[in-house]
């Protein structure tokens, strides 16, 4: 097949999120399987254009926005260590910036326009290049027109006939949402203002390009395609998933082993595997120094994650007192909401022998934790896929997960780790109270660790399936869809 990757981030050129680790490596699990699989996303300031030796391959492609014509250049390079092609889209105006999406975590008020023009340019540089895929696969509302571009204004285009579409969805909560009179910025007419098109309570919502046209939709685990068409979890699209309940699937991520591997991982003080795992203990204690805690036999609980609500701190912070009673300690890498910073500086000061405390990140010291730690803690409120725990495992790390989304499909109560489901602070302590007592029987615990080492969540086996979803959605290139009907 010949397949492209839409998508606003991909590791290791520019990252906000795990969006940008899926596009990083799914597209080298595709290469591997003798696939034609190329990338595009834009070329932000944080793209270091010279660590990654890209070169111009386009000058001035003109790009229709609005009732103007933006032009963009192309630089092309490969996914490091591959030989998958990576396009870049350039143009100052719209990505020569600090953030991605923000700037001081405020969304730049023009994103409308800059996806827009990203989304025509994909279309117009593939024309301009000659090299038509099979399947376009874009990513969440930054690319999403793409897709809605290719059924309405290039629809009449021999060129881009027969070319199949994958909208996959990596979080509800980020739709795109712009005031209605952006829609003119799209090229888009009025006609499409309207529920069954991008409409979205008043505003254009440009995740619905993405549901709305794709031949196949899909999301990063089983159970999260079954959530999202509730009300707890689709953002008020619910019904949309409903609608289309017959074409939304969902494929857990993978994991690099190539970056996510103790037997390999040189930022680690001591390398492992499972017939080694005793060496996991000399990393404990350098995460241990590291962060000022005694360096003893106490169960070490690791968190990697943006402080908010979404991601359970709400439910820790409740809690958090009666966890640092527990004869345990607890290490933190994030930065987030002001008002966990100001929280866990706080108990850092109260407690400075069982939390440590790193607010802001830190790549080194990323592995490092998943290394050094006994436990990793997800008590996500919702979590689509969640990436710490499926690390975790390689590392030997148990993790301990609220019951939703991708840790609902990955972790098993008492069996690969330990699952609480009520959404509460009770049921997180009484989750890592078990936790504790589990690890006192160290022949049962090494046991426990050594098998979730074995698990498999390569993206070898995760690119079998979206092979799959590819297949499904060229039946349906041809097909004329049914109108949705939803509320």
């Amino acid at each position: 097949m010949k397949i492209l990757i839409a998508a606003p981030e991909v590791v290791p050129f520019a990252k906000t999120g795990g969006l940008a680790d899926v596009a990083g490596a799914l597209p080298k699990a595709l290469k591997e399987m003798r696939h034609d699989v190329r990338v595009i996303l834009p070329k932000y300031k944080m793209v270091d254009a010279v660590k990654y030796d890209l070169s111009k391959i386009y000058d001035g492609i003109k790009v229709p926005v609005g009732d103007k014509i933006e032009l963009a250049d192309i630089y092309e390079a490969p996914i490091p260590g591959t030989k998958v092609p990576v396009y870049f889209i350039a143009n100052d105006k719209y990505f020569d910036r600090d953030g991605l999406y923000q700037n001081k975590g405020v969304d730049y008020p023009d994103n409308c326009e800059r996806f827009t023009f990203y989304s025509r340019a994909v279309l117009e540089f593939l024309k301009k290049s000659e090299w038509k895929p099979d399947i376009i696969n874009a990513n969440d509302w930054q690319s999403a027109l793409v897709i809605m571009y290719l059924k309405t204004l290039y629809k009449n285009d021999p060129f881009f006939s027969n070319i199949s579409t994958v909208y996959s969805i990596h979080n509800m909560g980020y739709q795109g949402a712009f005031p209605a009179e952006q829609i003119k910025m799209t090229g888009l007419g009025w006609e499409y203002f309207n529920s069954e098109s991008l409409e979205f309570y008043g505003k254009i919502a440009l995740t619905k390009a993405g549901f709305v046209y794709a031949d196949v939709i899909n999301t990063v685990s089983p159970q999260y395609s079954l959530e999202i068409q509730t009300s707890e979890y689709g953002y008020g699209l619910e019904g949309l998933m409903k609608a289309r309940a017959k074409d939304v699937y969902g494929i857990v991520n993978g994991i690099d082993y190539d970056l996510w591997n103790p037997a390999v991982d040189p930022y680690i003080v001591k390398k492992y595997d499972p017939r080694t795992i005793s060496q996991k203990a000399a990393n404990k204690s350098e995460l241990q120094k590291r962060n000022g805690l005694p360096q003893k036999d106490v169960p070490l609980i690791g968190i990697i994650s943006r402080l908010a609500d979404q991601k359970g701190f709400d439910i820790l912070a409740e809690d958090i007192e009666n966890i640092m009673h527990l004869d345990l300690q607890l290490v933190l890498l994030g930065t987030g909401e002001p008002k966990y910073h100001e929280l866990f500086t706080e108990m850092k000061k109260k407690y400075p022998e069982r939390i440590g405390l790193n607010l802001g990140f830190d790549a080194v010291l990323a592995q490092l934790i998943y290394a050094g730690s006994d436990m990793f803690l997800m008590p996500s409120r919702y979590e689509p896929c969640g990436l710490g725990q499926l690390i975790s495992y390689k590392y030997g790390t148990v993790p301990i997960v609220r019951k939703t989304g991708g840790l609902a499909d990955t972790v098993v109560d008492g069996k690969t780790g330990f699952v609480f489901e009520e959404y509460s602070s009770t049921a997180l302590h009484d989750a890592i109270k078990r936790a504790i007592e589990a690890y006192k029987d160290k022949r049962k615990w090494k046991d426990l660790m050594v098998r979730d080492m074995g698990l498999d969540y390569s993206w070898n086996a995760s690119a079998k399936k979206y092979i799959e979803l590819y297949e499904k959605a060229s039946d349906k290139v041809n097909l004329t869809p049914a109108p949705l009907s939803y509320k």
